[in-house]
């Protein structure tokens, strides 16, 4: 896949809430994530898709009710994309929380081979 179609596809899958799909069908095996910052929850940085998988499963497990959730159509250059992220949600703890974010990725041989996340 080309990186538009890549990037294409994961939009749809988000849309879609099909997270886990999009890292099985997408990611390359190696890929590695790359937080804003580093959290209690989460390190700065994750490394494999099996282990990006399981930090997407412990954030929802802490999302107890979703208000809204948006994600833009992608803007690709060359091997790489970006979307704007935003969702509004009850966490575990900590109540209503709005987040905005730019995610950026970069693609090699038909796959997703990093993800970064920029948000204050």
């Amino acid at each position: 896949m080309e990186t538009k179609e890549i990037a294409d596809k994961l939009v749809e899958y988000c849309q879609t809430n099909q997270w886990e799909r999009a890292y099985r069908e997408l990611f390359a095996e190696n890929a590695r994530g790359i937080e804003a910052k580093e959290s209690p929850m989460f390190p700065i940085e994750t490394i494999g898709r099996d282990a990006m998988i399981e930090k997407g499963k412990k954030f929802t497990e802490q999302v107890e009710k979703v208000h809204s959730y948006e994600i833009s159509e992608p803007l690709v250059a060359g091997s790489f994309f970006t979307v704007k992220t935003s969702m509004t949600a009850d966490f575990k703890g900590a109540g209503k929380v709005h987040i905005e974010e730019i995610c950026l990725y970069r693609t090699a041989n038909g796959k997703i081979i990093s993800e970064q996340f920029f948000y204050d």
